[in-house]
């Protein structure tokens, strides 16, 4: 057997028999079943500023080595209108009902930053949901409670810090909307499990920073939204799947 042969069969072999892709590529199992690309490592097509018709004029975002980067730039943000941050930005040109949202991501150490779905540009104070993605040990965000931990419905439902990669390495996250069933999964666990508009997630609600905002945290067709904090972030292999 020649050796190139070999290699192939045994990397085939160590990852269980399952091809896997580069990074920002799809499988040929993944095209059959249905998943798409956000993002191809290189461009930002399919994505614009929130509220924006193209990017914004000072994006936070930024393509190296294959991923998304958001820039660190430290701020103190109790004396920062979230407007400021929302200028910075990205959203999908595209709504989505239901589906099933894959992305890679790390963060940097003291670093807080999220992704948004089901986002509505007619409600810019809360647009929609937010799956957190934060260093929870160093960040003081990560010492006010479960619902502002790693994984969590920021605010409303609880996460799970403790399946989270240590700070600077990669995290595998996904979100799953079918109807009104809404899931959270970090590094193969579910984290959140609930139905959108159902009593648990109105208790939430009710005890969150959201509790004044009409509609939020129910059911619409929205866009994803990668947010900006000022904090380093790097996201690669964003891909989705529609549900029917």
């Amino acid at each position: 057997m020649k050796p190139r042969c070999f290699a192939l069969l045994l990397a085939l072999a160590l990852s269980g028999g399952t091809a896997q892709a580069a990074d920002n590529q799809l499988t040929a199992a993944e095209k059959s079943a249905g998943w798409s690309l956000l993002f191809d490592g290189q461009s930002l097509q399919g994505w614009r500023g929130y509220r924006l018709k193209g990017l914004p004029e000072n994006l936070g975002w930024e393509i190296r080595d294959g991923t998304l980067h958001a820039k660190g730039e430290k701020y103190d943000m109790s004396n920062i209108p979230m407007a400021q941050f929302r200028k910075s930005e990205l959203i999908t040109e595209k709504t989505y009902n239901d589906f099933e949202l894959s992305w890679d991501w790390r963060i940097s150490k003291a670093g807080n930053s999220g992704l948004k779905y089901l986002v509505t540009e007619e409600r810019p104070n809360a647009p929609g949901p937010e799956y957190q993605m934060m260093d929870d040990a160093n960040h003081p965000d990560g010492k006010v409670g479960p619902t502002h931990h790693t994984g969590a419905f920021y605010d409303v439902l609880p996460g799970a810090a403790d399946k989270a990669s240590p700070v600077g390495q990669w995290n595998t996250s996904k979100i799953v909307i079918r109807g009104n069933q809404l899931e959270h999964w970090l590094n193969g666990h579910k984290v959140v499990s609930s139905i959108l508009g159902s009593s648990e997630v109105k208790a939430g609600l009710a005890k969150s920073k959201f509790k004044s905002e009409p509609g939020f945290g129910e059911k619409i067709a929205g866009h994803f939204m990668l947010t900006y904090h000022g904090d380093e972030t790097w996201v690669k292999n964003i891909k989705v799947r529609e549900l029917k």
